[in-house]
């Protein structure tokens, strides 16, 4: 096997360059810190006692939202995923359950697929903020590129994404 001269420069600076990719993290990851239970203030701890039931937790986390500390507990309920944003006080911030497609009001259903295109919906999630349903968001895959679209409660595109 015959080897140029840049062959091995070439070969180190595409292994520098994939490990720094693979090492990088989206801002929201960046933020992001796993916890453990005993890590969570009492509020929140006691919040996540009430809002898991039945359900199997996966995992903690703690992230600044708009200059906020909020706590996140991850847990599947009966196969489904459900995320839990927590504020430090124990409010119930946020909530994502993963429902599926077919169960979606008409509406909702067509205004996802109208948005997704040639792409497929690999997952849709409702989201609730402070006790009411704001949006439905879904995971789109077309080809090798993932993106994320929303609806409101209506089917109809939002202003703004939630």
């Amino acid at each position: 096997m015959r080897t140029s001269r840049w062959t091995v420069p070439l070969l180190i600076l595409t292994c520098a360059l994939a490990s720094q990719a693979a090492t990088q993290q989206t801002p929201s990851q960046e933020n992001e810190k796993k916890l453990k239970r005993a890590d969570l203030p009492a509020a929140v701890r006691k919040t996540v006692d009430q809002e898991s039931q039945g359900a199997t937790i996966r995992g903690y986390s703690s992230e600044m939202d708009d200059g906020q500390l909020v706590y996140e507990v991850e847990m599947r309920v009966h196969g489904h995923g459900r995320d839990v944003l927590i504020g430090a006080d124990g409010s119930v911030l946020e909530i994502e359950v993963e429902v599926a497609l077919d169960s979606l009001p008409a509406a909702v259903k067509a205004g996802l697929l109208q948005l997704a295109g040639s792409g497929t919906i690999t997952k849709v999630e409702s989201l609730t903020k402070r006790g009411v349903l704001v949006a439905y968001e879904a995971q789109v895959r077309t080809g090798a590129k993932r993106s994320e679209i929303q609806v409101g409660p209506d089917g109809k595109p939002l202003a703004h994404p939630e």
